[in-house]
């Protein structure tokens, strides 16, 4: 095994050389990765962007496997910066901050997706986050960072909600005038009798189902969001959910999270405050990775850079996802 100083003299010989690859960002030491466990050999490290197969790079790109006799070894980072708060204003704007319109709190940015036909590039988010959980109109003004972390109207329009899929609730507040006037008269004479009970009505559909809570909006200036997502990278497509499953997420308010998923093809009822609920069919679960403030957050799987679910709702024992496909298939768009 070879010591530290001499891993470190080689290291310190080919930096240069390693820093002027395409896609290196980064040289240190550390101890060699193999299938997923760290070893204890020693090693120079070379931080990329993203991991590419070998075969897929050029002579110039590649990295040795060994320099004078040391291991290497290749770990993605992804573009590093200067770190900003997820609740500030972000030109332009990646997935995993501050988003909402401009009549709720604030939700989370997911990632930016294209129109099937013709290629717009658009945000993707949640229906509660970006249309107000059915209250909005197409061309609503959607603010980044979202009203609740200082966004403003004057200043932080950063989208026009596009559209979305309406979100069937279950029960919600109610529209009958008759069953109103009702309880109205009920409670009335429950008053005049000295009765502490008292009627309430709401609205009731057991046939209401849903499949997603989602929405898209669509930039002022394409310019003004970016592809990557904070601490994941920019996601190349889709995959299944499957039990077991790591999964990570970037959201507003709890940053990076990881997880694994462990119920597929759930129903759930979700409740939208004190007055609205909905039941959810086919939903991915997995342990605490989300606190309010996270919905909208995209769901990547742990190995790999591609989607899998749309966070949406949660508790602290469990946070619960729209499959991707169902998203995207809902929204018309592409990852």
């Amino acid at each position: 095994m070879a010591h530290r100083a001499e891993v470190s003299h080689v290291k310190e010989v080919h930096k240069e050389a390693l820093l002027a690859k395409p896609n290196v960002v980064g040289v240190g030491l550390g101890f060699k990765e193999r299938g997923g466990s760290t070893s204890e050999e020693l090693s120079i490290v070379a931080l990329v962007r993203q991991k590419v197969p070998r075969l897929a790079l050029s002579t110039e790109a590649l990295i040795p496997k060994t320099l004078d006799g040391v291991l290497t070894d290749v770990r993605q980072v992804g573009d590093l910066r200067a770190l900003q708060g997820r609740t500030g204003r972000h030109r332009p704007a990646p997935g995993g901050v501050s988003v909402g319109h401009f009549r709720v709190t604030a939700g989370t940015l997911g990632c930016v997706v294209r129109e099937r036909s013709g290629g717009e590039r658009l945000i993707l988010s949640n229906n509660h986050v970006l249309a107000n959980s059915n209250e909005a109109q197409p061309g609503d003004l959607v603010l980044q960072p979202g009203a609740i972390d200082g966004g403003r109207v004057e200043s932080d329009v950063i989208a026009r909600l596009k559209r979305f899929q309406p979100i069937s609730f279950t029960v919600e507040p109610p529209t009958c005038g008759i069953a109103i006037g009702i309880v109205r008269i009920g409670n009335l004479l429950a008053k005049l009798i000295g009765s502490s009970h008292r009627l309430e009505t709401y609205r009731y559909d057991a046939q209401a189902v849903n499949r997603v809570d989602a929405a898209v909006a669509a930039p002022l200036n394409e310019q003004d969001i970016r592809d990557e997502i904070l601490d994941i990278g920019v996601v190349a497509g889709t995959t299944p959910a499957r039990l077991g499953m790591s999964v990570r997420k970037s959201g507003r308010t709890t940053g990076f999270t990881s997880g694994t998923i462990n119920v597929i093809d759930t129903t759930v009822t979700v409740s939208y405050g004190a007055d609205r609920k909905a039941r959810f069919e086919g939903q991915l679960v997995s342990g605490p990775m989300s606190k309010p403030g996270d919905s909208g957050s995209l769901l990547v799987a742990g190995d790999s850079l591609l989607a899998v679910g749309l966070l949406f709702a949660g508790s602290d024992q469990a946070t619960i996802f729209n499959p991707i496909q169902d998203v995207l298939d809902a929204l018309q768009v592409v990852i």
